[in-house]
């Protein structure tokens, strides 16, 4: 209780039109991030691109006594998806440390720009090598994006109003992939080059980030952290409305980044450190979790897995749309819940359905495709119930773990490790995303449709995990934030220096 009467006495600001642009235009680094994740999947399916780059791929569909579970397992083709994800997991880590001295808003154009040449190497690949370096210079852009955006939007945003602005992030992730799913419906029917438009349309979401982050100011955090307390004042008093009264909000900003300034041995150091115990589970936990429940590989690989059970290329891709669409459906419910019910609320309902899906759908898989040598396809009523579960999957996971991964980490971290822990987390994220996204076809081609009672067994421990470990943060101030660590039944031990701070923040 203690926390949330802080919060309500301590709640800055309201949602003004400069807070509103400039949350848009932070979001909507998402679309790079969505456009790849959504247009991956189709791309890998197309005939075209199949037997331009991959003709084994080809030669293995057409054979008579493939596998289904095994159609498309080719770690070439593999290496394509997941090639973006370990370069975005170091840049990830290299952001972090540049974003202190060019801020947010660098990291931001630096990001969109890596991101439109990289869309221009895919576009005009002629071979396996360019279509690699261009999914690197992606995984740049998509690693620099997504380290900042999410911190520009919390240090942004009025705390009342906090998680619905930074859901906003995953909403354009989704919209994105939205964008991404649909131009591959349409490319897909270009004999030869359709696959080219797929990919060179990655130019449009990162022209949008590099002419948008032009108009907005950096965020007054990450100003006073380089010295600049004057624009630091003038860009808060921007958000907040030139008749709002800022001085108090400022003033626990410019005291949040002293102390960090007092504690500057190093952030990843400190991140390690006694005090700071709970954060650094946290920058594990979530994105570690995050990963697992397996939306990740279903997202981008959904095309490849409607394939497997049946579909034809075209009506691969609209079940992926349908993914899709119902995913942004359930992250704008998201945007409306998240600061209404709390986050908690969220991760443990949304976890609780997806576990139920992915049984049902490994009960499917395993009565339908056949338990070792499948059948080359599923009955078509079948069929239609995975595609079902799917959607119920994605939905439960678009009004939780999906916005809520990019809320959370950004919320919780103190200032002197907010950039170390969001770099962290992101890192180990894209880690994940690279190895699944490497692995993923051959683990379904080896475990089958056990592959979803392997997710299944992950989700029911992260929720377990969020019951127990993850403390209430709707509402919460973020320069008040080490009193909700202070306050927690478990973290109280390791969250000393938050009872002090609460008290500061008190006189």
């Amino acid at each position: 209780m203690a926390a949330g009467t802080e919060a309500a006495a301590r709640d800055y600001g309201g949602v003004t039109a400069t807070v509103v642009v400039t949350c848009l235009i932070a979001s909507s680094c998402g679309l790079i991030f969505g456009y790849d994740i959504g247009v991956t999947g189709g791309v890998t399916q197309m005939q075209s691109f199949l037997s331009k780059f991959f003709p084994e791929v080809v030669r293995g569909m057409r054979g008579a006594k493939r596998d289904a579970y095994c159609k498309y397992d080719s770690q070439l083709l593999t290496a394509f998806t997941s090639s973006l994800y370990i370069a975005g997991a170091l840049s990830a880590l290299a952001a972090s440390r540049v974003t202190r001295k060019v801020g947010r808003q660098g990291i931001m154009l630096a990001g969109g720009a890596m991101f439109l040449a990289g869309s221009a190497f895919n576009a005009g690949a002629v071979n396996i090598s360019m279509l690699i370096i261009g999914r690197i210079l992606l995984g740049v852009g998509v690693g620099f994006t997504t380290q900042s955006a999410p911190l520009y939007l919390a240090e942004t945003a009025p705390a009342r109003w906090r998680g619905a602005f930074t859901s906003g992030y995953h909403f354009f992730l989704v919209l994105g992939t939205v964008s991404a799913t649909v131009t591959n419906y349409f490319a897909d029917r270009i004999p030869g080059w359709g696959w080219r438009l797929s990919l060179g349309l990655a130019a449009v979401p990162a022209a949008v980030i590099v002419v948008g982050a032009l108009f907005v100011p950096d965020t007054p955090a990450s100003l006073v952290l380089r010295g600049h307390q004057e624009k630091a004042r003038a860009s808060l008093q921007r958000v907040r409305g030139a008749d709002a009264d800022v001085d108090a909000e400022f003033k626990d900003i410019v005291r949040a980044v002293e102390e960090a300034r007092r504690n500057e041995e190093g952030a990843f150091r400190r991140l390690r450190g006694e005090g700071y115990r709970q954060y650094l589970v946290m920058a594990v936990a979530i994105p570690t979790f995050f990963d697992l429940t397996g939306m990740v590989v279903i997202t981008v690989f959904s095309p490849v897995l409607f394939r497997t059970i049946g579909f034809n290329s075209q009506k691969a891709i609209l079940g992926s749309v349908i993914l899709t669409l119902v995913n942004m459906c359930s992250v704008v419910f998201s945007s409306f819940a998240v600061d209404r019910v709390g986050r908690r609320v969220l991760f443990l309902a949304g976890g609780t359905v997806m576990m139920l899906c992915q049984v049902a759908a490994a009960w499917i898989l395993a009565e339908h495709l056949g338990r070792r040598h499948a059948a080359a396809t599923m009955a078509k009523s079948y069929a239609a119930g995975l595609v079902g579960l799917m959607c119920l999957y994605t939905a439960s996971f678009g009004m939780s773990w999906g916005p809520l991964k990019w809320v959370v980490p950004s919320e919780i971290y103190p200032v002197e490790v907010r950039s170390a822990g969001q770099a962290l987390g992101l890192s180990i994220s894209l880690t994940l995303s690279f190895t699944q996204t490497q692995v993923f076809i051959s683990l379904l081609c080896a475990m089958k449709y056990a592959i979803f009672l392997f997710y299944a067994g992950w989700v029911v421990t992260m929720t377990a995990f969020v019951a127990l470990f993850l403390p209430e943060t709707m509402g919460v101030p973020l320069e008040s934030m080490r009193s909700v660590w202070a306050n927690h039944w478990y973290w109280k031990r390791y969250a000393k220096d938050a009872r002090m701070d609460a008290q500061v923040n008190c006189l």
